[in-house]
């Protein structure tokens, strides 16, 4: 007796793979305001994030993981403590560094989704905007696009107004 393949089927162009935050993976996120409420006296956050994975040092071996295991996305967020970690101040070597990341999927063929906001803000911005969470607007909003277009500009990345700059395509 043969067996129906009970596979299920996906239309064309369908990715499948993996996201992470960068809070969580790529560790020492220091000027992050998660990382200083983890690291206050007497926090409810008892699990400090601390060196996480060290996906920031190891995000070549991270996505050559992804090719092995078939995977063809990869959605990753910005942490903008790195790229603004001073209010108005905008690190190109961190913009470099995502950059970096997207061309490393494509020659990967890994279509990269990049998010641009995934829940922490740098402290600085947490403190002028008077909170322990402002939104993206109120401290990377004003330098989202522009980083976004920076960042992937040679990469193939569709520019957006929403948070995620969402997905990038593959240069021809």
């Amino acid at each position: 007796m043969t067996l129906p393949d009970a596979r299920p089927t996906y239309p064309d162009g369908f990715l499948w793979g993996a996201s992470t935050s960068a809070h969580q993976v790529e560790g020492n996120n220091v000027a992050s305001d998660v990382w200083a409420l983890e690291n206050r006296p007497g926090s409810l956050l008892t699990d400090r994030s601390g060196d996480a994975c060290d996906s920031y040092h190891r995000w070549r071996e991270d996505l050559d993981l992804l090719a092995a295991a078939g995977l063809d996305a990869y959605r990753f967020s910005v942490e903008w403590a790195r790229v603004e970690p001073v209010p108005g101040r905008v690190s190109k070597a961190e913009l470099a560094h995502y950059r970096r990341m997207v061309e490393g999927c494509l020659e990967r063929g890994i279509t990269p989704i990049v998010t641009l906001h995934h829940f922490t803000s740098p402290s600085g911005s947490a403190r002028s905007a008077g909170g322990p969470g402002p939104t993206p607007s109120t401290c990377s909003g004003r330098t989202s696009a522009r980083s976004c277009r920076s960042s992937t500009a040679s990469s193939g990345c569709a520019r957006s107004t929403s948070p995620t700059c969402s997905p990038c395509s593959r240069p021809s």
